[in-house]
């Protein structure tokens, strides 16, 4: 577990300590997560024995410039474990979130009147700071939110990702209201996980890291910031959390086949 201390979030302040984006030699080092997809495949027969779902709905949204083919592995996978999973449908994610987010709204809002049932959000880098405003946004549709490497907490300028950021969607992040930024921090009313790693080559791994209460942890795993949609130690655990009862919370306990993915600090 990581301890929520005023060293790994400062919640809520723009005026905090500065973080600095990754070092370069962990940018460089990205490309590992080609290692992380050939050994996520090599290990299907292993996530299979994961816990299965009970069908309801799950939406796996993209980071940074990526589609919904990057989420593909990770759809397909907990498709296989009894869930109805989707894509985020609205093409690549070049950002602008303060504008895009409405037609998420929209979008959960659909899928959960037409099931009948509360939706699960799964984000990844960018993907997952939407999962968190649509949750806030609209908490009694969402039943759970996993992110992957999201930078909501801290200094979320702590990336490498940040001028490209800017330049495509046309959003300045120093222009976002004070609010806005305090709000996608604030703690969630429905189960919370954030999963990150200390090796992430993009984002700062401290604001990946949410503020752990009875019903939100931080897991960490080994592997890149590009990896975490294919590396079968976040897949175990995001299959894992989603397979809870509706309203109910229990740590994740990192015995497994992957066990030795998650470090103990």
């Amino acid at each position: 577990m990581v301890a929520a201390d005023a060293g790994a979030i400062e919640m809520g302040s723009r005026a905090g300590p500065r973080l600095k984006p990754p070092s370069r030699f962990l940018t460089f080092a990205e490309p590992r997560a080609l290692i992380e997809l050939g050994i996520g495949i090599a290990s299907a027969p292993l996530l299979l024995q994961a816990a299965r779902g009970d069908g309801h709905p799950v939406v796996a949204l993209p980071g940074f410039l990526a589609s919904d083919g990057s989420t593909h592995m990770l759809r397909r996978y907990l498709a296989r474990m009894g869930y109805e999973t989707h894509g985020w449908g609205l093409g690549r994610n070049i950002g602008n979130m303060m504008t895009r987010r409405y037609r998420l709204y929209e979008t959960v809002a659909a899928l959960h009147k037409k099931t009948g049932r509360k939706v699960s959000l799964v984000g990844w880098s960018l993907g997952g700071i939407y999962a968190r405003d649509v949750a806030l946004e609209m908490p009694d549709a969402v039943r759970y939110v996993i992110s992957l490497g999201s930078p909501f907490a801290n200094d979320v300028r702590a990336t490498h990702a940040g001028k490209l950021y800017e330049r495509l969607g046309g959003e300045s992040i120093d222009n976002i209201a004070e609010a806005d930024l305090i709000r996608i921090q604030s703690d969630l009313s429905m189960p919370a996980t954030a999963i990150f790693t200390r090796t992430d080559g993009v984002v700062n791994w401290k604001t990946c890291v949410l503020r752990e209460s009875s019903k939100a942890e931080n897991i960490e795993v080994l592997g890149s910031h590009c990896g975490l949609g294919v590396n079968p130690a976040v897949l175990w655990a995001v299959a894992d959390r989603l397979a809870q009862k509706e309203g109910t919370f229990e740590p994740f306990d990192r015995k497994g086949p992957f066990r030795h993915g998650y470090p103990r600090r």
